[in-house]
């Protein structure tokens, strides 16, 4: 580990969640329950719109890449939360912590662009419907999953060229479930305050600046629409909860952790729980409820499982009478 970074430290405690044993116990239980929902739900939205061919348009293109995110970014964090709950001892490696960072802020900031991705999506739909395969050709949909990903390396990468260069030389206790950044530069033996600032400045600012940017473009949407329909915004609405809902739901707990990234309470552990937890368990429920082609797509891959087992039914019943 000295090799690394001239530190001392060569594993992190992560302090999870407390409790007694009970509690523990129910809660295991209930992050199990929503991960298994993580996995199942946003890798069916994954394989719908592949077998699908009616969702074989840059919206559902996107919403996939939404999905498989989600997938990735739980599974980041999630799997390691549960088993420590049942562990005494919650040890994590530099090395290991420092690449689940990356991990995390790779994902999340992949996520910050597809969201900026599908917003724009909805503009073209709504305000440019007679141009929108035009806009949202099969190019520039690959285009922006490229540069939602180049977006998250490079995202992770400002923070992690900071970080692996501190020194680290006693305080190993990290206050959460998972590193993260904040986190490990309070551990830190040497002045941090220009690093904090970078990761203020780096997550914080551009969690923040997203998220208005797409409550504006939302809100500009809505007034196009306002304006063209004299008044009638239930059809924009109804296009637009869904993807308000989640955006709402992924950004209230990312700027509240790296807006204040260094609080003297603990509150900040349970907003990552809400991000990657309980937001990627919803996602595919938000797009499943509120999406009428979804729905109707589920119904066909219903009816065709159906006649598919109808097929193995009868066959296997012409081996039988042969038999």
């Amino acid at each position: 580990m000295d090799g690394l970074n001239g530190s001392v430290v060569s594993e992190f405690v992560l302090l999870g969640l407390s409790g007694s044993w009970e509690t523990r116990v129910i809660l295991t239980l209930t992050f199990s329950l929503l991960y298994l929902g993580i996995i199942l739900g946003n890798l069916f939205v994954v394989f719908l719109v592949i077998v699908d061919s009616h969702l074989h348009s840059p919206m559902y293109f996107l919403l996939a890449n939404l999905s498989f995110n989600d997938v990735g970014l739980s599974s980041t964090t999630v799997p390691r939360m549960i088993t420590d709950l049942l562990t005494k001892h919650k040890v994590i490696s530099f090395q290991s912590c420092m690449t689940q960072t990356c991990f995390i802020h790779t994902m999340g900031g992949a996520e910050l662009v597809l969201l900026i991705a599908m917003a724009f999506d909805r503009y073209a739909a709504i305000c440019k419907p007679l141009h929108y395969l035009t806009i949202m050709s099969p190019k520039t949909c690959v285009l922006l999953i490229v540069i939602s990903w180049v977006t998250g390396v490079i995202h992770a990468m400002t923070q992690f060229s900071f970080v692996i260069n501190l020194p680290f030389c006693g305080p190993n206790k990290i206050d959460s479930f998972c590193c993260d950044f904040p986190r490990i530069i309070q551990l830190a033996c040497s002045d941090a305050a220009k690093f904090e600032f970078v990761v203020t400045a780096n997550s914080g600012i551009l969690t923040t600046g997203t998220f208005l940017l797409l409550l504006l473009s939302y809100a500009f949407i809505l007034i196009t629409v306002w304006k063209r329909s004299s008044g009638d915004l239930s059809k924009a609405l109804g296009t637009l909860s869904a993807h308000i809902t989640v955006v709402v739901l992924f950004f209230i707990p990312c700027i509240f952790v790296y807006i204040w990234p260094f609080p003297t309470s603990s509150v900040d552990k349970y907003m990552f729980i809400v991000d990657f937890a309980i937001t990627p368990a919803l996602n595919p429920l938000i797009y499943t409820l509120r999406n009428k082609d979804i729905k109707i797509a589920t119904q066909r891959l219903r009816k065709r499982c159906l006649q598919l087992l109808n097929v193995r039914k009868y066959y296997n019943e012409c081996l039988y009478m042969w038999d």
